[in-house]
């Protein structure tokens, strides 16, 4: 739900239960890390468990996450983040590749920039044809889609584990949104208003009579991530 990004809601979002992947997607500089950072400590902080925050180091110190106007989290919750590095695909590939042999499974993971670990030049010498970017995404996300599966599974009623991904696209939707609804249960686009905000909405097809068809309208203003609305 569009809540899930955001803190200080008017009212408190129900149980997270969705344990598939998610993606959110928008342009550049619209507050991507920013939303999945709030993610990461919404969820760390009503699970009691640990949430694995996976970016490139580069891009996470050239920009940090600003988070919600008038939250301070406790040091406790923070401290349930794990920032992980990693600089191309083949650092997803690992680690999902090993995830089953986790003790303790997050309660969610969440990849910053996910496709901007796919460079055109790796993926066509590693596969060598037209399509190689689009073919290691789907390799990648059916190794994830595996692991969140297992995760799930082991957790039973304990809880659950879900994927974040956030991807950059320019335009009405995510370059690779064909691949992305085979794989992914909840898509989530960022569009500009032209006056400052943005609207953040689930494009996926919700179950009739549910909030996942609400929308939220947010802005970043002195450094804080400003949510204005949530709109049905």
């Amino acid at each position: 739900m569009a809540e899930r990004f955001f803190s200080g809601t008017s009212t408190a979002a129900p149980p997270f239960d969705d344990a598939g992947i998610i993606l959110l997607s928008g342009p550049p500089c619209c507050g991507k890390t920013s939303l999945l950072f709030q993610f990461a400590i919404n969820r760390a902080a009503e699970s009691g468990r640990h949430v694995v925050f996976i970016c490139s180091k580069g891009r996470l110190e050239n920009s940090p996450p600003f988070l919600s106007q008038g939250v301070e989290p406790s040091l406790s919750v923070l401290q349930r983040i794990q920032i992980k590095y990693i600089e191309d695909d083949e650092g997803i590939r690992k680690y999902f590749a090993a995830f089953h042999l986790l003790d303790d499974f997050p309660a969610a993971v969440i990849v910053d920039d996910f496709t901007g670990f796919f460079s055109e030049r790796s993926c066509q010498l590693r596969y060598g044809n037209t399509r190689a970017r689009d073919l290691a995404l789907v390799r990648i996300l059916a190794l994830c889609q595996n692991a969140i599966s297992h995760a799930n599974a082991k957790l039973g009623t304990i809880g659950s584990c879900n994927l974040l991904l956030s991807d950059v696209h320019q335009g009405d939707n995510p370059r690779s949104l064909f691949i992305y609804k085979r794989w992914i249960g909840s898509i989530y686009t960022i569009q500009g208003d032209g006056l400052g905000s943005y609207l953040l909405k689930n494009i996926s097809t919700p179950q009739s009579g549910t909030k996942e068809a609400r929308a939220a309208k947010y802005s970043i203003a002195l450094q804080y991530l400003v949510l204005e609305e949530i709109k049905e």
